[in-house]
């Protein structure tokens, strides 16, 4: 897997809907070798401040084209907010072990689910278009309908689509878990493969355990580096501990310990 660390050109950056961005750069090194569940690290202004990049999941490639969905949350998504197309960004990318998908894309008729939480749902875009003609239910769960994303986009790819909402604004009223075992009791997938909040993604494996169903998470930790040298993002699994950047950010379910 090649990482690089480019000047990439800002195509577009535009506002979704309230606090929510949608951001397109060129770069053919970095979409020719991204896979679904990877990231960049983006240096979000060309001062000083912040110090950090910010890691953004990537949601998508077309041509040379990498597509991201970002929330504005602080000062460092405020600056990349304010950036504009033709600008350049300091980006290093992909980065991470992304999705296991290439075994599931020959796999036909496969039952299999997306189950986003959020902002979970930029890189289960990626996976959905990665792995057509597979067309797999997707479960979106937000606090409420001005919170869900990108249902046009699996629309699109002709997944079947689910909302939850904890206000009942969208879809089923309550936790999208809570949805995944309505739908579990309907019929078994052959794999589960998610991103969201920690809590969200805690209760999966524990479903996924008791219906001996294989599931992949993409955990969304705080990371500084970005590249395993500051070990400020691990996770303690089976195995030891490991570093959600460098040995994941997608790690199976049953080799986590919550």
């Amino acid at each position: 897997m090649k990482i690089a660390q480019i000047k990439a050109k800002i195509i577009s950056n535009k506002r979704l809907k309230r606090n929510y961005w949608h951001l397109e750069f060129e770069s053919s090194i970095i979409a020719n070798n991204a896979q679904p569940g990877q990231f960049v690290n983006i240096k979000v202004s060309d001062g000083l401040g912040p110090l950090l990049r910010r890691p953004i999941s990537i949601h998508g490639v077309k041509g040379s084209t990498v597509k991201l969905i970002y929330e504005v949350l602080g000062k460092g998504t405020q600056a990349l907010s304010a950036r504009k197309p033709k600008e350049f960004l300091d980006i290093i990318g992909p980065l991470g072990n992304g999705f296991g998908y290439k075994q599931l894309a020959k796999a036909g008729k496969a039952k299999n689910i997306l189950i986003a939480g959020g902002m979970g749902v930029a890189p289960l875009v990626f996976l959905a278009e990665k792995i057509k003609p597979v067309k797999p239910l997707v479960l979106i769960g937000a606090k409420t309908k001005n919170q869900i994303l990108c249902t046009p986009e699996f629309k699109s790819l002709g997944c079947t689509l689910k909302l939850a909402t904890d206000d009942g604004s969208a879809g089923f009223k309550g936790r999208v878990t809570d949805l995944l075992k309505i739908v579990l009791e309907q019929a078994k997938p052959s794999r589960l493969f998610s991103c969201g909040p920690h809590p969200m993604l805690k209760t999966i494996a524990r479903i996924a355990h008791e219906n001996k169903i294989n599931a992949q998470l993409s955990l969304e930790e705080h990371m500084a580096c970005g590249i395993g040298a500051c070990l400020g993002c691990v996770v303690s699994t089976k195995a030891g501990y490991k570093r959600v950047c460098k040995d994941g950010p997608v790690f199976s379910s049953e080799e986590l310990i919550w």
